[in-house]
């Protein structure tokens, strides 16, 4: 379940809202707002193989029914490629007599002065204007709404201000990590540096677990266990580091407490079933195992808040540094 919600904050879930509303936008504009009709459609809009079996059906109703204005409505109907048409079945009759072919075209260019293409009525200008006006507009609400997100997104970094998590990750850069291979200890899967600092109430890491090879192995992570306190921010009096394994199937789990937290037996209680309870120390190192996996979390920065709570009772800033091994290695 962890892994699941580290996934699920992990995604940027206001590129997503963006790409959803333009998809819905555009089946409202495709399938409701202006959907393509086809109403009383002609044979212009046929395959050039049906459109030249429509004029030859012409030509047989034609020599049982020489009614001039159905003939020349039908020819018209052809559009640009009636002339085509009738090139084709001059040449390849099928069946058809020459005779009615010739007097079919000479109506033809008595009636309409040639065979040229019949002119293409146009698109009514108005309907035309309507449907740019409005795709403009959309357009235009599109690229206004991801401007608002990006400006929102990269606002603080031009601003000049400090956040508490740019903060923390300068923190966690300026901590050194441990060199496990001069220990006589193989390197880990993976290492790094995560810093809590007082402030980031929605303090939550999470990292991905891969073999050399580049297959998922697991993921591990730290985030707020339990506050303390009221008011803005939120005091925390503990952390909990978990451990998952694609091979086991329980998330091994261990809370990092305060001394007062520690002592205190109402906020043992309410932790107790998340996992292990450890006190915090400087310098302490902490194991978590699992099937396959195991992790050392060392505690290379402690600092307490002040003020009016118990001595020892909230983290001002607190920076682990995790590290994974294969279990065994």
């Amino acid at each position: 379940m962890q892994f699941v919600i580290a996934f699920m904050k992990k995604l940027p879930w206001g590129t997503i809202g963006l790409g959803l509303g333009g998809l819905i936008l555009g089946l409202l504009w495709g399938y409701v707002f202006f959907p393509i009709q086809f109403t009383n459609a002609t044979p212009a809009i046929l395959r050039a193989d049906l459109q030249e079996d429509y004029l030859r059906m012409t030509l047989d109703s034609y020599r049982l029914n020489p009614e001039p204005n159905l003939a020349v409505q039908r020819w018209q109907n052809l559009g640009a490629n009636a002339p085509q048409m009738l090139e084709a079945i001059k040449a390849n009759p099928g069946g058809i007599d020459s005779a009615v072919i010739q007097s079919y075209t000479d109506l033809v260019i008595k009636v309409l002065g040639s065979t040229a293409p019949p002119a293409v009525t146009p698109v009514s200008s108005t309907s035309t204007l309507v449907i740019s006006i409005a795709g403009i507009l959309i357009l235009l609400v599109i690229i206004a709404a991801a401007f608002i997100y990006l400006r929102r997104l990269l606002g603080k970094r031009g601003s000049g201000v400090t956040t508490v998590t740019m903060q923390a990750a300068e923190l966690s850069k300026q901590t050194e990590k441990t060199n496990f291979e001069s220990l006589g200890l193989a390197p880990p899967i993976t290492q790094i540096m995560t810093t809590y600092v007082l402030g980031d109430d929605l303090y939550d890491e999470s990292f991905s677990i891969d073999a050399p090879g580049g297959d998922f192995m697991g993921e591990y992570g730290v985030g707020v266990s339990e506050t303390i306190g009221v008011g803005d921010p939120k005091k925390v009096t503990a952390l909990e580091i978990w451990l998952f394994d694609k091979n086991d199937i329980k998330t091994a789990t261990k809370v990092l407490m305060s001394p007062h937290a520690f002592n205190d037996p109402a906020i043992r209680a309410r932790l107790e079933p998340k996992g292990e309870l450890v006190i915090m120390e400087p310098q302490k190192q902490i194991i978590l195992e699992t099937a396959t996996l195991q992790i050392l979390a060392t505690i290379a920065d402690l600092s307490y808040g002040t003020g009016p709570l118990p001595d020892k009772s909230h983290f001002e800033r607190v920076t682990l540094e995790l590290a994974v091994w294969p279990k065994g290695a």
